[in-house]
């Protein structure tokens, strides 16, 4: 009883300090915790035909897109390997103004050349231009698929937007770089197709779309393939984790060709705690799968130590613990070729968009294709709130 009075007699500040500490202990928590996108609609789709030009350069193979808040400006990466034309960037504008997408609500408005630390265009064939992510320095970071049969190197390099010089290169692993005996690193044209950096712009991640060849199988009927996902320092520009993600089995149909391709086509970074979107694409025979995932990076095994997945037990390694968000067979829409994912603009409701974007292959019989989306977002503080039913289903 003495001891009880004895702690009421203590300062006031004791009890703030308490207070105050509880609440940060909590506050910390929930800042480590990640986002959840909770709901998504379709909310329509544009489409730039095939052949459509623009200064001089044929609009398409779209493989990647990010936004631009500032300016409300969308960069997309063209995959031409400066056969057509150069290297280059499309600038978009994309009008979500009244909360829906149609034809016409997007126009090119700008084309920027990618140019070498030289200065001058990559050459034809030498690059295979495929993620682009966007930094708050008005620079992009640009992966290249590379090239196996040629053995080119694939590549993750920053460009300024405003001249589209590069600026700095990545260093890629050794595990990923072609071999002339054939037995490892990327497979052609299944290389670094996704990139995306964190919000607080401290790490990038770039994923390949299949498996690298002495970690197993490409992508295959009711088979799914081990694609490595590389996490790099923006600190010091340097590669420090890796993560198995493996991609869906997916069955073909009507698949009178045999040919049945796809994998990872790109990464979206949610936050800065490891949550993200993936995109998977898939060509199945009569038309295309194309799925969005949710996914975290807790508890999945680093793996950037292991040169071979083929080598060693795979059982004992965790992978990505993937959610599906939704199967886009099921919106209303002939869907085309989806390669390349970002976050758009503000609805007029305050929801965030999220568009995707078609590689066309600069074939006749395809076309670029841009769909919009509307998400749920739910942060830690409304889910803990709605836990604690202190709101009613509070979201935004």
């Amino acid at each position: 009883m003495y001891l009880i009075k004895k702690i009421w007699r203590l300062p006031r500040i004791f009890y703030v300090f308490i207070l105050v500490l509880i609440i940060s202990i909590l506050l910390s928590n929930l800042i480590s915790c990640p986002v959840e996108i909770t709901d998504i609609d379709f909310i329509g789709s544009a489409t730039l035909p095939t052949g459509l030009t623009f200064q001089n350069t044929e609009v398409g193979g779209l493989s990647g897109i990010t936004y631009d808040a500032k300016n409300d400006l969308y960069y997309a990466i063209s995959d031409d390997r400066s056969n057509k034309s150069t290297a280059r960037i499309y600038t978009l504008k994309i009008d979500l103004s009244k909360g829906s997408l149609k034809d016409g609500n997007v126009i090119p408005v700008a084309v920027t050349p990618l140019l070498n630390k030289a200065g001058t265009n990559f050459t034809a064939g030498s690059v295979d231009p495929e993620g682009i992510a966007l930094t708050k320095k008005a620079t992009v970071f640009i992966s290249s698929e590379g090239d196996n049969n040629q053995l080119i190197n694939p590549f993750i390099k920053e460009f300024s937007l405003a001249s589209g010089r590069e600026i700095a290169t990545l260093p890629i692993p050794n595990k990923f770089l072609p071999h002339q005996n054939n037995k490892q690193g990327i497979r052609n044209n299944l290389a670094f197709e996704s990139l995306t950096i964190t919000p607080n712009e401290k790490h990038l991640f770039a994923a390949t779309e299949n498996a690298l060849i002495q970690d197993g199988s490409e992508v295959k009927p009711n088979t799914n393939s081990p694609c490595r996902i590389v996490q790099y320092n923006l600190l010091t520009n340097q590669p420090e984790k890796e993560f198995l993600y493996l991609t869906e089995p997916v069955a073909p149909f009507l698949n009178f060709s045999r040919k049945f391709m796809g994998g990872f086509a790109d990464l979206l970074a949610l936050d800065n705690q490891g949550s993200f979107l993936s995109l998977e694409r898939h060509f199945t025979g009569l038309g295309f799968y194309i799925a969005l995932f949710q996914f975290n990076l807790t508890g999945a095994s680093d793996i950037h130590h292991i040169s071979s997945l083929l080598a060693v037990d795979t059982k004992k390694i965790k992978p990505v613990q993937k959610n599906l968000l939704l199967d886009l067979r099921k919106i209303d829409v002939l869907l085309d070729n989806i390669e390349g994912l970002t976050f758009g603009s503000k609805l007029p409701n305050g929801q965030r968009s999220l568009i995707l974007v078609s590689d066309n292959n600069f074939n006749v019989l395809q076309r670029t294709q841009i769909l919009a989306f509307k998400l749920k977002i739910e942060s830690p503080v409304f889910r803990l709130l709605r836990r604690l039913r202190l709101v009613p289903n509070l979201q935004r």
